[in-house]
């Protein structure tokens, strides 16, 4: 069973919301988070990413990053920028990009059910990348990004969703990126209820982005128990902000691919090679988007391939049977001496919403070949951490992204 909790919301002012909401601390560098606070001083990133309230003689780690995020933090609230619902509620977030809509319910999840796998990963975490959110949160006394969650569809909850919705939303503005967001408090008891105990009766929560967060949350709170020896349990810092979506609403969009060489291959030698485990068919000028599950595509000295994979590399297996996987396996660790696609410096990764045109950019600028590929389904995302497996890197793009700032979880 799983505990998914309201919590007493430090939200936006409403008529600010549209202003304070930030794209995730690590879609951008440093360079480019400044440009964002420079242009709009409510903008949450200045929370987020601290170092942009100084020069860049101050690391981006500096304690005095963190006591200034804090700083900011306690400013807004106390300026009434923020504002702090006193009753324990759930909300409903929901994102509409190019006409597709997607709905979350926002709430606390147990740090016991990350820890006992009743929520279940699909990759491993970094200790260097978890310290400067396990610093911020705990220096922040909040969580400030949510976590993405995923479920298998609950008729319950969906009911109590699509009733809340008929009442007027708490924010409804439209994002820069051109991404509409609507969100709705859901405070009836009643329905506070229902959705509690649904949750109950579900015994797997997949995270389906925001590995480094969610471990991060979790830490600041083991760490606040090993201080509060006589914890009950039910303070805040058990817990950890989410937005919980449906699987039949979700979208995964394609994580492609670009590699600077070919290994010393000529042209003609590389698709020879990789001739004995896809079909390989010319296209021409036009990029291709695989259409199914088992076929990439290619494009290499300004021409577009379709590769399709022969049959005696399908597998069944939830994470050797992943179409990242089949290209890693059979084409990039052998023929392109891409070992470990974390680590090496000859591969970059294109999240799907930056399009194929970006690829064919990449290959004119400083890469030589590019792998356009089929999308991971939430159902492959699913099986592999049910089969306590892992991805394989950059198996997975989520659009839209999820806002900062305008759900804030105090600890304390």
């Amino acid at each position: 069973m799983a505990i998914i909790k309201p919590f007493s919301c430090v939200r936006p002012k409403e008529d600010l919301a549209g202003r304070v909401a930030a794209l995730p601390y690590d879609v951008y560098n440093r360079k480019e988070a400044c440009e964002v606070v420079s242009k709009e001083e409510l903008s949450f990133l200045k929370i987020d990413r601290a170092e942009t309230q100084f020069d860049d003689s101050v690391d981006t780690y500096d304690p005095k990053v963190y006591a200034k995020a804090k700083e900011l933090l306690d400013g807004m609230i106390n300026n009434g920028t923020f504002i702090t619902d006193t009753d324990k509620c759930y909300y409903i977030y929901e994102l509409t990009m190019d006409g597709r809509t997607q709905t979350g319910l926002v709430a606390c999840a147990s740090i016991d059910d990350y820890q006992n796998n009743v929520i279940m990963k699909h990759e491993n975490t970094r200790a260097d990348k978890e310290i400067d959110r396990i610093t911020h949160v705990d220096t922040c006394d909040a969580q400030t990004g949510p976590i993405f969650l995923a479920y298998r569809a609950n008729m319950i909850i969906n009911q109590v969703v699509e009733k809340t919705k008929k009442n007027a939303p708490i924010n409804d503005f439209t994002s820069d990126d051109g991404i509409k967001h609507v969100v709705w408090k859901i405070s009836d008891a009643s329905d506070i209820n229902a959705i509690e105990g649904a949750f109950r009766g579900i015994n797997e929560i997949y995270i389906a982005d925001g590995h480094h967060r969610a471990a991060s949350a979790v830490k600041v709170g083991l760490r606040r128990r090993e201080a509060n020896p006589g914890y009950t349990g039910d303070e805040e810092f058990n817990f950890f902000l989410s937005v919980l979506f449906p699987d039949e609403e979700l979208m995964i969009m394609p994580y492609n691919r670009v590699v600077k060489d070919l290994n010393g291959n000529s042209k003609e030698e590389f698709i020879d090679k990789i001739s004995k485990d896809f079909v390989v068919e010319k296209l021409g000028g036009d990029a291709y988007q695989p259409e199914n599950k088992g076929e990439v595509g290619m494009y290499l000295d300004k021409e577009w391939y379709k590769l399709t994979a022969k049959e005696h590399i399908l597998s069944d297996d939830p994470v050797t049977g992943l179409d990242v996987s089949l290209l890693q396996d059979n084409v990039l660790a052998p023929i392109l001496g891409i070992g470990d696609p974390k680590t090496d410096k000859r591969i970059d990764f294109i999240g799907g919403i930056r399009g194929l045109s970006e690829l064919e950019r990449r290959c004119d600028f400083d890469m030589e070949i590019a792998f356009s590929m089929y999308p991971t389904s939430i159902a492959e995302l699913f099986a592999v951490a049910d089969a306590n497996k892992l991805m394989p890197p950059k198996s997975t793009w989520f659009e839209p992204k999820l806002r900062s700032g305008l759900f804030i979880h105090k600890l304390s």
